[in-house]
């Protein structure tokens, strides 16, 4: 068995080993998803590693690579084990493996998601002296259960049209937190060919906007300018959404905890609390 870099790696080899890795998991991936989420999240194969054994994938860390709050970082894309290697402490040795061609390249910091109740994987987090920075709320619901005809009705008076990623970037002030790495606006600017951008314009011009993913139900932004708000904007983005939707559910992802006003709109919707997550990063500077 030996660990090292996916830079040489095609794709086909890549999937195979995700596949396996997740295989006893209850969700499933097919290739164009797992394209899309590691374009987007800036999956760089030559700062991403893994452990063969005997040619095969049988253990790996995917990075994304980008700027995050004005530092080079390095993103856990994704990190999985197929399971007869689990429990051999495979996912920290390549992660130790990795640092100093991270550390080469310039990357300043190493940030993750990891969920709440994944006690395991946080002791070993901790103790590789990594730092919880952010917790996140998630939010999922089926389509046919989603509360919004009403509220979406009575405004009317907006012009819904798309707009492009520099709008949405224009537009990042209406937004009342600090995206994750997913939803932040390179991650947008990263899958936009798979991402819909739709902006709602009164008298004033853009008073908000929302960027989905049809194929996935994920919900990346949606944001009211402040004077705008409580006035059926949103509700009408989300109806917009909801119509493109190729799945019967929509989701909403690393939403901080300490936010009261998206959490507040989506429980009006009937959109309820999927899960927790913590966001934690680790400081590469330092010996």
């Amino acid at each position: 068995m030996d660990i090292r870099s996916l830079e040489n790696i095609g794709f086909d080899a890549l999937f195979e080993g995700f596949s396996r890795a997740f295989s006893d998991y209850e969700i499933h991936f097919d290739k164009s998803e797992v394209q899309s989420m590691l374009t987007r999240r800036g999956y760089v194969p030559k700062f991403s590693f893994a452990a063969f054994d005997n040619g095969k994938i049988v253990a790996f860390t995917l990075n994304g690579i980008g700027m995050f709050n004005g530092t080079p970082t390095a993103y856990d894309t994704g990190t999985g084990t197929v399971k007869e290697y689990r429990g051999c402490g495979l996912a920290g040795e390549i992660f130790r493996y990795s640092l100093p061609y991270l550390k080469e390249a310039g990357i300043g910091q190493y940030l993750l998601e990891v969920l709440q109740n994944n006690h395991k994987a946080i002791t070993l987090y901790r103790r590789m002296q990594f730092d919880t920075t952010r917790e996140f709320d998630c939010f999922k619901q089926s389509i046919a259960d989603i509360d919004n005809i009403h509220s979406a009705e009575h405004c009317v008076n907006l012009k819904i049209k798309l707009i492009d990623t520099d709008t949405v970037n224009q537009a990042q002030s209406f937004c009342d937190f600090d995206p994750s790495w997913q939803n932040s606006i390179e991650s947008i600017e990263r899958g936009i060919s798979r991402l819909a951008c739709i902006g709602a314009f009164d008298l004033d011009g853009l008073a908000g906007f929302i960027v989905f993913d049809r194929n996935s139900g994920d919900l990346a932004q949606i944001a009211v300018k402040q004077k705008c708000r409580r006035q059926g904007v949103a509700s009408r983005l989300l109806s917009e959404a909801i119509k493109q939707m190729c799945t019967d559910f929509v989701k909403v992802i690393n939403v901080p905890s300490d936010n009261l006003s998206l959490p507040a709109f989506l429980k009006s919707k009937n959109i309820p609390l999927m899960n927790k997550q913590f966001e934690m990063s680790k400081d590469l500077t330092q010996p």
